[in-house]
This record gives structure tokens, sequence and C-alpha cells, in this order.
């Protein structure tokens, strides 16, 4: 098999087994590119994207155009001429002259069961959905989102307790080795995309601060896949004495909290669980606002505790020990 030149797009950190297993396996790559260098974190310091940093470590042709409709990207793109394109993890829809021009063909690794979790954030959601399983999807590119035909698909299990980091990095990998067969497949013209059913399509979107929101009166179940599928970033919260709290790790214990407001801190020696419908929230790490993640019992250490504190928006006290 003549091996294609690839044009690779990808910018967070899903796409870097993808791009490092292309490496490994000796692809011609033209190029990669990815979004502009961003603010990010506290200082707002500018930073170039992980797969910028890995592309220049291995001494690759890095390209980022604000938006790929630009003359000037255009151009270089069609200088470079590649035979495919790869996306994963880029952040921008391709155009039609983009797509249209490809001899073999855009293929792009989605993690999620396609048609199913659609958009920015499907690992998230299917946790925070209560998900068993989920998988990682090949598709050749379309305008419309993730809307493509299907090349290969994967079905992967969510662990029940698996956090959506571990999960992400789970999926990643999984991902590049599909990728690798998609791209032999269209090589060798064995590959037989289908269509989605578009009838069956859900939608993924884009994490809001407010989705991260602990709401204490729901189940303790949904209130536990949350944490899981925020974790770590953005971190699912709440408000303890008018602080943010991240909860980024709990599990779910059975019991009695009829009567209980919902929200209650119940301290058990080293230990915090908290009153949600039905059930209780067994705290496990956490991150008090400008501290650092620690394990409930290093934060008891610094931090005082009261049983019958209650979590949300005023931190506020009732009647306990």
């Amino acid at each position: 098999m003549k091996k294609p030149r690839i044009l690779f797009m990808g910018t967070a950190p899903f796409a870097l087994p993808a791009l490092a297993l292309l490496i490994e396996q000796t692809y011609p790559l033209v190029g990669v590119v990815t979004q502009p260098d961003r603010p990010r974190g506290r200082g707002l310091a500018v930073v170039p994207s992980p797969v910028k940093v890995f592309a220049m470590e291995h001494r690759l042709a890095v390209y980022q155009p604000e938006r790929l409709q630009e003359e000037g990207f255009l151009a270089i793109f069609r200088e470079l001429a590649p035979d495919m394109i790869v996306l994963a993890a880029y952040g921008q829809l391709l155009t039609r002259e983009i797509i249209d021009r490809q001899l073999l063909g855009c293929l792009n690794i989605h993690p999620s069961l396609l048609p199913k979790y659609r958009g920015a954030a499907p690992i998230n959601w299917a946790i925070i959905n209560g998900e068993k399983e989920t998988g990682v999807t090949i598709i050749k590119m379309a305008v419309e989102l993730d809307a493509g035909d299907i090349v290969l698909q994967d079905r992967v299990p969510i662990g029940a307790d698996e956090l959506c980091d571990h999960l992400h990095d789970r999926l990643a990998r999984r991902g590049a080795e599909l990728l690798v067969q998609a791209i032999e497949m269209t090589v060798n013209g064995k590959a037989r995309p289908f269509p989605q059913d578009g009838t069956a399509a859900t939608y993924a979107p884009r994490l809001r601060k407010e989705d991260g929101l602990i709401r204490w009166e729901r189940g303790a179940a949904e209130i536990v896949n949350l944490v899981r599928g925020l974790s770590p970033v953005p971190g699912a919260y709440t408000f303890l004495d008018g602080k943010m709290l991240k909860i980024l790790a709990a599990r779910r214990e059975t019991g009695d909290t009829s009567g209980v407001p919902a929200g209650t801190i119940v301290r058990e020696g080293p230990e915090l669980r908290v009153a949600a419908a039905g059930d209780w929230v067994r705290l496990i790490d956490v991150q008090l606002e400008n501290k650092k993640r620690m394990s409930l019992k290093d934060f008891l250490r610094g931090y005082q505790v009261r049983s019958g504190t209650v979590l949300g928006i005023r931190g506020r006290v009732t009647d306990g020990s």
C-alpha cells in the first residue's frame, strides 16, 4: 500500500494519540493545522495547543488559520495538495472547497457511537447521562456537524465509576487505532461507508459553566454521573461558605434521606456525605476555590466542616453538631 500524503487537523489532547501513531507508522504528513494560540489559565497567558507543541517537537510544519475560509490558508492548502485530510478534535467545520478537493477524502475521529452525541462534548454527556457504553466512529467529513458517512465504528464500555479523563484517554487511543484501519481500507478500496440515520441523532453541546452546578435536590446517581462526566475539568461544583467547591470524585451510597434538606452534610470523622433525593453522595476528591485538588481527608485537615452545613449558594448552616 502506498501511504497517502496526509494533512492532519487537530487541537485538543484527544488528537495526540492519532498524530503520534501516524508518525510512528511513517505516514507522510505534509503539515499540521491547529487552532491559533489562545489565552488560557488564571493569568491568561497566550499558549499553543497541545497538538502544536507535539507537532513542533517532531519538526512538522504547523499552520494556524483563524478561519479555514481565509484565502491565505486556502492558497497554502492548494499548494500542499494532500491526498487525504485527517481530523481529530480540531474545533472547526471544514469548508466545501477543502472537502471536495480530496482525492481520498477527509476522515474524522469522533468519540461516540454516531449518530448519538454529535457535537463538542460527547464524552462528557455520555457519562452525565448515565450511558453504560459509548464508542469511537470514523466518518467521512461532511459540511454538516458530525453527519458524514460512517467508515468504521467500535463500541467501548463505560466503567461504573469511570471518570471523564480516563474514558477520554481510552477513546483517544482506540480512535487512533481505528483511524489507521480506516486509512488502510480507504487506500485499498475496501472501505464501504454507510450513511447515518439522521432521525436517531442526539447532540452533545459545548459545556457551559452552569451545566456543572450540582443540584442536590436531584438523585444521588444523577449527581455522581455529573461529577464523573465533568472530572477533572471543568468540574462539577457547589458552594461551601460562599466559596466554590468542585467535587471531582464521589460515590453514591444508599440510605434514607427523607426529612433531611437536600445538600445537608453529615460528617463522620474524616468523611462527609451529602443528602440528595433518596440517597447520599459521599465526597472523595474536592477542590476549594483558588486551591489545589485534594482528597477529602486532606481537605478536612485544613478546613472545618460541621454536620448540618448545607451546600449551595449560601453555604448556610442548620442545627447540627
